[in-house]
């Protein structure tokens, strides 16, 4: 599985990249919105981390691009916030999301999500 772990705070990335190189899994990191959806359209990745707030584009915007175009549309997000999603102006755009976890990450939670993901995914591709 390759991921992109999106978030504009280098701590969080490092954490996130440990996480998942623990699960054998490779990934790539991001510093803002912008640079993952440029990311994202020249590769292909398996999973999508994405926070909320950041600059340049926030989490919300990269994913309504990300799931407006039809090679990334199909991708599973796991959408990290540090606010409570349910106050937030624009919650219906993340409604169809796969999961949506509150930072900071419970690491025990996070192996879940992402096995989870991994799972539903293989059962779509058997189909």
């Amino acid at each position: 599985m390759h991921i992109l772990v999106v978030d504009d705070k280098e701590p969080v990335r490092e954490k996130l990249g440990d996480l998942i190189s623990q699960l054998g899994f490779t990934y790539e990191c991001a510093n803002n919105g912008l640079d993952a959806l440029e990311k994202a359209q020249k590769q292909h990745f398996d999973l999508y981390i994405i926070d909320h707030l950041m600059p340049v584009m926030n989490g919300i915007k990269l994913v309504k691009n990300l799931k407006s175009k039809d090679a990334t549309s199909n991708i599973p997000v796991i959408f990290m916030s540090t606010q409570d999603i349910t106050t937030l102006h624009n919650v219906e755009e993340l409604m169809h999301l796969e999961c949506i976890i509150s930072k900071p990450i419970d690491q025990e939670l996070f192996y879940q999500k992402i096995n989870l993901l991994r799972i539903e995914k293989s059962l779509v591709h058997s189909l």
